[in-house]
């Protein structure tokens, strides 16, 4: 599963993974849009390796309902702890920044909240609405968590008629225990399953990395074929700081593209799959798709 043999070495980052920091002016006033606006990314509190680069670009993934998880999830770099009362003036700040940054395609996701009734899916569908009020030409896509199975709260989110609906197993059924232990294989995909069957683009992803082999992501792309997604990511987990989990193998470039190549041989139509590829990164590529 997720253990190491301490007899093995660690492992070196290899070169394809190795990102270049840039810094100017556009990363500087994307960081502090985001700053001034009071709002929380993605990009920032899951460390990902591409935000200078979508900074940089004047692009940002927005993450709502504060920056606090009620999970603990172990590849996450989200923090667990005390959690706020939702914020009724984010949809529209988030709206607002789409708007200055002048994005076409804007993507928001969440923490996970448990602890709400809905697990947030009316704050994301109020989301939804601010930001098709102030940005009335640009395609929305969002990243939402499982709702504990709720299919009232789920329908929340597909009633406010984004364009993408993306819901991302992460890693293998065998690896939950671990991995991902608050949350159930088997319910995820039925999520994207009713995306589907309600007419949205439905979108999901996992990362290689966590000890998994390839049949078993092989496994999760038939998984996702036949419930019939649209999209699936699929990137090298790294590990954010030295209390998460070790990365137990890096995944070569080549077996990404063998890992694209199965997942359209078995119907998937968009694979994206890149060792730097995470679930929102050049999200815009899939703007124009229809449902």
């Amino acid at each position: 599963m997720c253990s190491k043999d301490p007899s093995k070495p660690y492992l070196r980052i290899p070169p394809w993974l190795r990102v270049k920091i840039p810094c100017n002016k556009t990363y500087s006033a994307t960081r502090e849009l985001v700053k001034d606006l009071s709002l929380n990314t993605v990009c920032q509190s899951a460390k990902c390796p591409n935000m200078f680069e979508c900074f940089s670009e004047h692009t940002a993934t927005f993450l709502i309902m504060g920056d606090t998880c009620t999970r603990n999830c172990a590849f996450c770099n989200i923090e667990s702890g005390d959690i706020l009362p939702l914020d009724p003036s984010e949809p529209s700040r988030v709206a607002e920044a789409a708007r200055r940054l002048g994005l076409k395609h804007v993507v928001i996701t969440s923490v996970t909240r448990d602890d709400l009734n809905d697990g947030g899916a009316d704050h994301f569908a109020a989301t939804i609405r601010a930001v098709r009020e102030q940005l009335p030409g640009s395609s929305i896509e969002v990243l939402i968590p499982d709702f504990q199975g709720d299919e009232d709260a789920l329908n929340l989110v597909i009633e406010a008629q984004p364009d993408i609906i993306n819901h991302n197993v992460e890693t293998p059924p065998i690896h939950y225990n671990d991995i991902r232990p608050q949350a159930d294989y088997k319910q995820s995909l039925e999520l994207i399953e009713r995306v589907k069957s309600a007419g949205a683009i439905a979108k999901s992803g996992l990362m290689v990395g966590l000890g998994e082999n390839d049949e078993e992501v092989q496994g999760v792309i038939d998984d996702l074929a036949s419930i019939g997604c649209d999209i699936v990511t699929i990137g090298q987990y790294m590990r954010p700081s030295l209390k998460h989990p070790e990365v137990l193998r890096y995944v070569h470039p080549d077996v990404f593209e063998e890992y694209a190549c199965y997942g359209k041989e078995k119907g998937v139509p968009h694979m994206y799959s890149a060792p730097l590829v995470r679930s929102s990164y050049n999200a815009s590529l899939f703007a124009g798709l229809k449902k």
